[in-house]
């Protein structure tokens, strides 16, 4: 399983021209799956997404996770994270989970975080599965970090 993180002062996901999602403050979180994963690797990637101190502290420094600054964390899941690009021009996709797994440990990843996480009323957000959605976020910092569970 592979996430690619980003910290943003906003973000929010449109499906057609309908906004689906919403969040100021926090992280959005780009989730790729791979046929290997499973519901080991969505607590292990859960844990990491919750307690990844990214944020400043009252001296500047990246001291905070998104749950001491009581930010909101988006979801999309992007299968093309999973993709091989070590050969040709194309990507390859036979890299990534089957629909059907990739769409069940999306939705484990989005009700696991919810679960742990005690922030704010509609602090856990995600984009629709297997949709073409549109995605607008402000990076903030730039910040961007690119989590791997083990294998």
């Amino acid at each position: 399983m592979r996430a690619l993180l980003q910290r943003v002062s906003q973000a929010s996901v449109a499906v057609d021209t309908e906004t689906i999602a919403r969040i100021e403050q926090g992280l959005v979180v780009f989730l790729g799956i791979f046929p290997a994963d499973d519901r080991a690797k969505v607590d292990y990637l859960v844990d990491k997404v919750l307690g990844l101190r990214v944020f400043a502290d009252a001296a500047g420094l990246m001291n905070l996770s998104v749950q001491d600054v009581a930010g909101a964390v988006l979801v999309v899941s992007q299968f093309t994270l999973a993709a091989d690009t070590r050969r040709g021009r194309r990507p390859g996709f036979s890299s990534a989970a089957p629909p059907e797994q990739a769409q069940l440990l999306y939705e484990q990843f989005l009700s696991t975080l919810s679960a742990r996480y005690s922030g704010r009323h509609g602090a856990v957000q995600g984009g629709r599965f297997g949709a073409d959605m549109k995605v607008a976020l402000v990076n903030d910092g730039p910040v961007t970090f690119l989590l791997e569970t083990p294998a």
